[in-house]
């Protein structure tokens, strides 16, 4: 006799999801900061020169990401000033408790002291030679710290290096203890997996670095200025590098749950092929996965003009985010669709105009480009444009992090 999955067979508590887009924009933004910190640190720790131009694009970009991280659970929270409970009585055995200090430290400690220690010297220069309200800002920014004696800025560079290599573990601790939270939910059989925080990690760095990818590409052609094909080449090579990790992590984790086969396996099976076909097989696996990936391979075993290089890079990027967007989707809306009876399912439509509908997602997925927008004016990150380039000197040799 076969199972047969029932269609409409639900607990009352199973009809409405908890967890809205909201929830899902949150890992997918989380990613984006920690891929984007990996990335910056490919030319500061690696010594990788070629990606050098996105160094410090990279850090204003997971910086202006990583402020927006927290708002969507806010949203989704509805009394937003309960967050501070965490703080007041941490709960060491609560990994959502406890991402209120990974943030703190990952923003203050991490992000924020590193792109100080990088940006010091233009900030010191900017306000000298800036008047009005932008010397007032600039003023505030150097923390009283007006030293940039060749001393000074060696151990800012050292500084700065230190804490690139402290934030890469923090970057994978970031992201990681997402996976972690929806792998360790022992009775929802979606999301219990031990690779869960490990795919999350992957996912993450492909994520981020196809945005600053894209951001680096975007950016130099509106300022009418010729992109760093080497630069694009590089970056797009270790995309693909950690493209193909991520999905073989994923078909890891898929060989692994049809062989194991438990007595989950057919409901979600069921589930796949009907109301997560469209968005996990196809936008997913076929459009976010392999497309991406046979572009990337296209370009590094074919020999192919520099324009028509960039123009699949744009592609390949765009999809990869619109994939890894999908991959958070089915991973927080597909684990809420089906009954703890493994005998129905239930169905989600996104509301346009409530707290946690379209709207609100597409502003909070807009915002970090705004807050990108205002630290690129206040510190430009394009190579050769601030103020201790055109001066030269000793920081202009080790600004990117070269000891």
């Amino acid at each position: 006799m076969h199972f047969i999955p029932a269609a409409n067979f639900t607990y009352p508590n199973e009809i409405e999801l908890n967890w809205s887009i909201l929830v899902v924009l949150y890992p997918f933004i989380t990613g984006l900061v920690a891929g984007a910190f990996i990335l910056a640190s490919l030319e500061r720790v690696f010594n990788v020169e070629a990606v050098k131009p996105t160094y410090r694009l990279a850090l204003l970009t997971a910086l202006s990401f990583m402020i927006v991280a927290p708002l969507p659970l806010q949203l989704h929270l509805g009394h937003p000033e309960r967050s501070f409970e965490m703080y007041l009585t941490p709960h060491t055995s609560s990994a959502m408790a406890m991402f209120g200090f990974v943030y703190l430290w990952y923003l203050m400690v991490v992000l924020v002291l590193e792109i100080w220690l990088d940006f010091r010297h233009d900030i010191v220069l900017l306000s000298r030679s800036t008047t009005g309200l932008k010397r007032v800002i600039y003023r505030l920014m150097t923390l009283g710290s007006q030293n940039i004696s060749p001393g000074a800025l060696r151990f800012d560079d050292r500084a700065g290096y230190t804490i690139t290599i402290i934030g890469i573990p923090s970057a994978f601790l970031l992201h990681g203890y997402v996976g972690f939270i929806f792998g360790s939910v022992k009775a929802n059989p979606w999301w219990s997996s031990p690779l869960m925080p490990v795919v999350f990690i992957f996912s993450a760095m492909v994520s981020g670095i196809a945005a600053v990818m894209l951001l680096y590409m975007g950016t130099t052609k509106l300022r009418g200025e010729k992109i760093n094909q080497d630069c694009a080449d590089t970056i797009a090579k270790y995309l693909f590098y950690a493209f193909i990790v991520d999905f073989s992590l994923e078909m890891l984790d898929l060989i692994h749950r049809i062989y194991e086969a438990d007595e989950s396996f057919r409901s979600l099976d069921f589930m796949v092929h009907n109301s997560l076909w469209i968005p996990h097989v196809i936008i997913q696996l076929l459009m976010g996965t392999l497309t991406p990936i046979l572009l990337l391979a296209a370009t590094q075993l074919m020999k192919l003009p520099p324009v028509t290089r960039q123009r699949m890079y744009a592609l390949a990027g765009s999809l990869t985010l619109i994939g890894i967007f999908a991959m958070r989707w089915n991973v927080v809306i597909g684990g809420q669709l089906f009954s703890k009876s493994l005998l129905g399912y239930t169905t989600y439509t996104v509301p346009l105009w409530t707290r946690e509908g379209l709207l609100p997602a597409i502003a909070l997925t807009l915002m970090p480009f705004g807050i990108l927008f205002v630290l690129v004016k206040l510190l430009p990150p394009w190579p050769g444009s601030g103020p201790s380039a055109k001066l030269g000197g000793l920081h202009a040799e080790t600004s990117g992090g070269r000891l």
